[in-house]
């Protein structure tokens, strides 16, 4: 009992010396970390659950915001190619993931209003189309990293090709614009195949009036001069019959022709006949969705992308 005594003199001692700002504090601390001795209904300086969870989560917030930042200097400093590929990369998920929640949002649009792919606008088709594209090509990648240890080459083969099997995301600024030209360069290369196919086709054309506009457009075509829109529209019945109608068009006229339209050339004759087919009908369609549009409402980067690797209205009239 007079060691009990003792103490407690003591502690009462040591409380009068401590200034009531510095306990309020230090009992403030101890109730924030669950160390406060007594039952903790009974403080009034208890904070709430809620509280402590979100400052938490601020906290712990705060912190990785600050540790990606040195991550990043740090990579930027001593690697910086491959510092360019990381973020290349991450942005590229990102831009990813925004687009798979577009599309999931047109198409649940598109689902409730019950609205057909060919009544969308202009963007929303386009989103479409080139996210079924971009996906294709993310699991066809997915596909070959199954067997063990494939990811490994799978990484290399991105790495060495990445205009072949990367989506446009995950390329860099520069890779950009350099894949653009190439593929501009690529469907170059197939018109002269497609105009000496042509030329051959004219004397089967049976109509007069029709084999002289051919035969006009190869010339203004062979002199680099552009055909106006009434001269190409002139010749669509020609499209539509034979010999120029797709079901009339030899395997070679379709490999060109895929390749004009940066299509897989390397397929049995009935499957290019089919990926044409189809792709000239998502063609069309953009062209009257274009149209309502407006072409002056085009971005500048969505003009570029046109000029670049989409020049389509021409084509649309193999499918009419």
């Amino acid at each position: 009992m007079a060691l009990s005594r003792v103490c407690w003199a003591r502690t009462a001692l040591w409380v009068s010396t401590v200034t009531p700002g510095s306990y309020v504090n230090r009992r403030l601390q101890l109730v924030r970390y669950g160390l406060a001795w007594g039952d903790p209904r009974s403080s009034k300086l208890h904070l709430s659950p809620k509280a402590d969870v979100k400052s938490l989560i601020s906290y712990v917030v705060t912190k990785t915001k600050v540790i990606n930042g040195k991550y990043h200097r740090f990579l930027g400093r001593h690697f910086p190619r491959f510092y360019i590929l990381y973020t290349t990369f991450m942005k590229g998920l990102q831009m990813l993931w925004a687009d798979a929640k577009k599309a999931r949002r047109i198409k649940t649009n598109m689902w409730k209003h019950n609205i057909k792919f060919h009544q969308l606008s202009y963007r929303e088709m386009e989103h479409l189309r080139q996210f079924r594209r971009d996906v294709t090509k993310c699991l066809f990648l997915g596909i070959i990293s199954i067997p063990p240890f494939a990811n490994y080459l799978v990484f290399l083969l991105m790495y060495l090709f990445p205009r072949q099997l990367l989506i446009k995301h995950f390329w860099t600024a520069k890779q950009q614009i350099d894949f653009l030209d190439i593929y501009h360069a690529l469907r170059k290369q197939s018109h002269p195949e497609i105009l000496c196919y042509l030329e051959k086709i004219i004397p089967l054309i049976s109509d007069a009036g029709l084999r002289w506009h051919v035969t006009e457009l190869c010339t203004k075509l062979q002199r680099g001069t552009h055909p106006a829109i009434h001269d190409i529209l002139a010749l669509r019945e020609c499209f539509s019959n034979h010999p120029l109608s797709m079901n009339q068009l030899h395997a070679l006229q379709l490999k060109a022709l895929s390749r004009a339209m940066l299509l897989t050339p390397y397929l049995p004759s009935f499957l290019l006949r089919h990926r044409l087919k189809a792709h000239t009908t998502v063609i069309h369609q953009l062209d009257k969705a274009l149209a309502k549009l407006g072409i002056g409402q085009l971005t500048a980067q969505e003009v570029r992308s046109v000029r670049a690797g989409l020049q389509y209205q021409p084509h649309s009239l193999v499918g009419s």
